[in-house]
């Protein structure tokens, strides 16, 4: 009997495609830091640019292709749902000019109903989604996407989900690891233009008061972000409460790990 190899990275196993993708973008992120150009890099075709654009979309792309492999139907079915809020009210925010995003109400959604896996893929592919179609920025933010999913995901199966002031807090501290990780590819890759008006409005601020790019860029993530994201929990928790008990039911994750109150595990008519 022959043996046969192959070389395909989509042949790796999901635990070894998620740590792969994981490192990738770890160390682009390191590279970012360590690199810190100091002033407009050229746009997508500057060094820094094509760095987080191959970096962050590869590692999000193999985390994508290792999440979803193990996701039972039900999950996968409602990933194209929750994919749709985060653009519809991603673009809705942005056109309204407020330093907001909440574009990661259908991530949030959906790594407390199936896991932190299933949030990651979902924030990953949003952003995949949109840089490939509407806006070719959002894909150096899908490793902040990811995250967003993955922390929400966590802190559900800790808890922090069966009542309404620890989900906002859940928020908060969601918001404040996508302020640190995005800062880097707002400052370097963006030249801190890359977000909403507000946003960009309120680093400029910042940077006029002599802040370098990379510290306006993290001050502007970390008050904005844990708003936005409490904000965007408090949108999640609300769709939430109108999906009927028996659907919910359907989520091996919540049931395991109870992550809801109590009368949301018990399905409707029993």
């Amino acid at each position: 009997m022959t043996a046969q190899f192959s070389l395909n990275p989509w042949h790796l196993s999901p635990q070894w495609r998620i740590g792969i993708g994981a490192a990738i973008v770890a160390i682009t992120y390191a590279g970012l830091i360590s690199a810190r150009p100091d002033s407009v890099h050229g746009g997508v075709g500057g060094p820094a640019a094509l760095l987080a654009l191959c970096g962050y979309t590869l590692g999000a792309m193999l985390i994508v292709s290792g999440a979803v492999a193990g996701l039972p139907t039900t999950t996968v079915a409602l990933l194209p749902v929750a994919i749709t809020i985060n653009i519809v009210m991603g673009k809705i925010v942005y056109f309204s000019g407020l330093p907001l995003q909440l574009d990661s109400i259908g991530t949030v959604l959906v790594g407390v109903l199936a896991g932190p896996a299933a949030g990651a893929a979902t924030g990953a592919l949003a952003s995949i989604v949109v840089g490939m179609t509407i806006t070719p920025g959002a894909l150096p933010y899908a490793v902040t996407a990811a995250l967003i999913g993955f922390i929400a995901g966590t802190l559900a199966r800790a808890g922090w989900f069966r009542r309404v002031p620890t989900a906002l807090l859940a928020g908060g501290v969601i918001g404040v690891f996508a302020g640190v990780v995005s800062a880097p590819i707002t400052a370097f890759v963006f030249g801190n233009a890359g977000g909403t008006v507000g946003q960009s409005a309120v680093i400029a601020t910042f940077q006029a008061y002599g802040n370098s790019m990379l510290k306006a860029a993290s001050l502007q993530g970390i008050i904005a972000d844990p708003l936005d994201k409490a904000l965007t929990v408090a949108l999640a928790l609300t769709l939430l409460a109108g999906l009927p008990s028996g659907y919910v039911h359907r989520f091996p994750f919540v049931q395991r790990y109870r992550v809801l109150a109590v009368h949301r595990l018990v399905p409707r008519g029993t």
